[in-house]
């Protein structure tokens, strides 16, 4: 598809989060400005950074309730406390959506889910300080505020009914849209929490391998982090229920894009898969426009219902970008999303597990022959069975999940070693590895811990999960 000649998309990253009108940008006019976005993302190694996502779920302390947007102690003053550690807000509106400062952005999920978008960082430490000074930060305020913050996967008690929504015009676009395409949509923005990982690659050959190995290996993330097993206050019948939660979201976003395995697969193929997913919204003036279920195609041909006749610009592309779901996104850079949300001791180490795995050549080569003969059949079956069985899971060839774990936390730790990368005490990067290691040599993932608990000393009693700290 050919357009008339126009300016490409800049070279910066963006947002989800907007505040800014984007109708005084040139129109898209050719195809190569839709693949402008994943060749900007190609990076020498020595430019290769590490971005981490972490969400968690706030709570009164007196009554354990969701606060509001809106109430004294409420997710709007829990960021506006943040300006106390040099914090900048972010409006929408009028309202307070998020903060900006140099440890990335702190923004608000549906229900008013907290999460830490960090800033690109050149090491693991780095990383891990980072989140350690953000975890310092909001314990601050929660005794200001009132609130608890729970790493877990999901509200382990609360109904949707009981959970407040935020004022962002994306959300509510998106909560009118999710039950038209599945059932378990508004699970996954009002109750879920995760952890995820931003890499970069250097060509398209580079994101190609890491993407394919990435999603291929996504399952096994699932499993060593799986930490969603309760519902209403009891236990569900799943390891993640947050992972089963997007097998009926919308299957339009979702899943593991078997394409990703198909020789020759790059830039160009992703934009038109991209150009499949039906689209969420337009923003015009600070306004989400509702667009939800039209398509991108027919807006790249002036043909959209809800701006007839207007072209759309780079801006609204990299909007698009950013709502399609699958277990391994690209956009400059590649997210690895298959993670439940879970505690402060475990956040450093779903980075770990990726950089150990993808930033080194031998490493990203051992990781990759150990599932590149696996049909797409035999990783939908893997992905599958994982969110209630985590690494009791068969994996292909035979043996278990767990098997399959050892060697690859054995690559990981390989590869955090040749990368030598070492904090003023001189311990490598490979230390934040160790929880995983734990969970394998145990065989038990948080979520079993939590149910044995709640089968042991609780008593049945779920209220007893709060005292589990972030």
């Amino acid at each position: 598809m050919l357009w008339r000649s126009g300016a490409d998309f800049p070279n910066g990253l963006r947002m989800s989060t907007r505040n800014a009108s984007a109708g005084e940008e040139p129109p898209i006019e050719r195809f190569e400005q839709l693949v402008a976005p994943m060749q900007a993302g190609e990076k020498p190694r020595s430019a290769w950074r590490i971005g981490t996502e972490h969400e968690k779920l706030v709570y009164k302390r007196d009554d354990k309730r969701a606060p509001s947007y809106d109430e004294a102690g409420g997710i709007r003053d829990i960021l506006l406390q943040l300006q106390e550690f040099g914090w900048k807000p972010i409006e929408e509106n009028g309202k307070v959506i998020a903060m900006s400062g140099d440890d990335g952005t702190v923004s608000l999920e549906p229900a008013g889910q907290l999460e830490l978008s960090g800033a690109p960082l050149q090491n693991l430490h780095q990383t891990c300080n980072e989140t350690g000074r953000h975890l310092q930060q909001v314990k601050a305020i929660g005794e200001k505020c009132g609130v608890g913050f729970l790493g877990l996967g999901m509200w382990p008690d609360k109904t949707r009914e009981e959970l407040p929504v935020m004022p962002k015009g994306r959300y509510e676009i998106m909560m009118r849209h999710m039950p038209r395409v599945g059932t378990l949509g508004l699970d996954m923005m009002l109750r879920t929490c995760t952890i995820q990982v931003n890499l970069d690659y250097s060509s398209e050959a580079d994101m190609a391998k890491k993407f394919r190995t990435g999603l291929a290996l996504q399952p096994l993330a699932t499993a060593l982090f799986a930490n969603s097993p309760f519902t209403e206050g009891k236990p569900n019948g799943f390891l993640s229920y947050r992972s089963h939660i997007w097998s009926d979201t919308d299957p339009h976003r979702t899943g593991m894009l078997p394409f990703v395995f198909d020789e020759g697969f790059g830039y160009e193929r992703y934009v038109e898969y991209m150009l499949d997913v039906p689209m969420y919204f337009v923003v015009r003036e600070g306004k989400y426009i509702d667009a939800a279920g039209q398509s991108f195609r027919d807006f790249l041909e002036g043909k959209l219902p809800a701006l007839p006749g207007e072209l759309p610009t780079a801006s609204d592309w990299w909007d698009h970008l950013s709502t399609a779901f699958p277990e391994v996104r690209l956009k400059s850079f590649l997210e690895m999303r298959g993670a439940d949300g879970g505690p402060w001791g475990r956040i450093c180490a779903l980075p770990a597990l990726w950089v150990g795995l993808l930033y080194d050549d031998a490493a990203l080569d051992a990781a990759w022959n150990l599932v590149k003969n696996w049909t797409m059949e035999e990783r939908e079956a893997l992905r599958n069975a994982v969110p209630k069985e985590a690494l009791d899971a068969s994996v292909p060839g035979g043996g278990t999940l767990r098997d399959l774990a050892r060697d690859v936390l054995e690559i990981a730790r390989g590869g955090l070693n040749a990368r030598a990368e070492y904090d003023g005490s001189g311990a490598s990067e490979a230390g934040f590895i160790a929880p995983l290691q734990e969970i394998v040599e145990s065989g038990k993932v948080p979520a079993q811990r939590l149910l044995d608990k709640y089968h042991g000393e609780w008593g049945g009693d779920i209220s007893r999960v709060y005292e589990e700290s972030f």
